[in-house]
């Protein structure tokens, strides 16, 4: 009968309940646990299962390219850093204000580092969000305007918690391109989706890459209405081998 219920389990897509079934029946059968308290944990076990993989799959799908979290991040090698300010940030209040971040600094300086751990702790708390870097995502967007996805990968990106743009520098952009990204900052600002934004670039230099004048100001009007910005301006954290 047990493997039965193991069989239905499995056909029901309990996992996790399939997983501790039969070492939490012979806990109960020998200390003589009730029924009740049998199925609580049974069902304790589902749902933290199931948690945990849909955890794992947030983290999936939002692409960060590296393993840093806020709790692994260097704090004492970078100085430059306010931990107190960035454990702050973790609480996720921002997201609930759709408030933007904007890490300024030096290269190297641990602006991505921030941003992935940041989107981490968002995608643990059950928001969605995804990680890109800046030209991968304006390629993408000029992209989709060959087989007319446009609107439909803006829409996509406007409904992410949290979307971090890694890295805006000197880019190769043409203007379809800087029209896409105009559009999409300008929606995810009404929405109040924050975005999270990693740049070496002073704003003043934001004119040097993105034009013309009067779009980047209404650009920089809305990321900055409602930001928090976090100026790094300290040493590399790389090692001479990493470049």
């Amino acid at each position: 009968m047990i493997q039965e219920i193991q069989e239905l389990f499995k056909e029901l897509r309990l996992k996790g309940i399939a997983s501790v079934f039969p070492d939490l029946l012979a806990h109960a059968e020998k200390h003589g646990t009730s029924h009740q308290q049998l199925l609580l944990k049974l069902l304790q076990q589902e749902l933290s299962y199931r948690r945990e993989r849909s955890v794992q799959y947030r983290l999936k799908q939002a692409r960060i390219p590296w393993t840093w979290t806020l709790n692994t991040f260097p704090f004492d090698m970078q100085p430059a850093v306010d931990r107190t300010r960035i454990n702050t940030l973790a609480g996720l209040d921002f997201i609930t204000r759709g408030e933007n971040i904007i890490f300024t600094g030096p290269t190297g300086t641990g602006k991505s580092g921030l941003a992935s751990g940041i989107l981490r702790q968002t995608l643990v708390e059950g928001y969605r969000g995804r990680f890109y870097n800046v030209q991968d995502l304006l390629d993408e967007l000029f992209a989709s305007l060959a087989d007319r996805s446009t609107v439909k990968l803006q829409k996509k990106l406007c409904r992410y918690d949290l979307l971090v743009l890694d890295e805006l520098g000197y880019l190769t952009l043409t203007s379809e391109q800087m029209n896409c990204f105009f559009k999409l900052m300008k929606e995810r600002y009404e929405a109040k989706r924050p975005t999270i934004i990693t740049t070496n670039l002073d704003f003043e230099d934001w004119y040097d890459i993105l034009k013309p004048k009067d779009m980047v100001d209404a650009l920089l009007d809305r990321l900055r209405h409602r930001c928090c910005i976090i100026d790094i301006d300290g040493n590399s954290l790389r090692t001479p081998s990493e470049g």
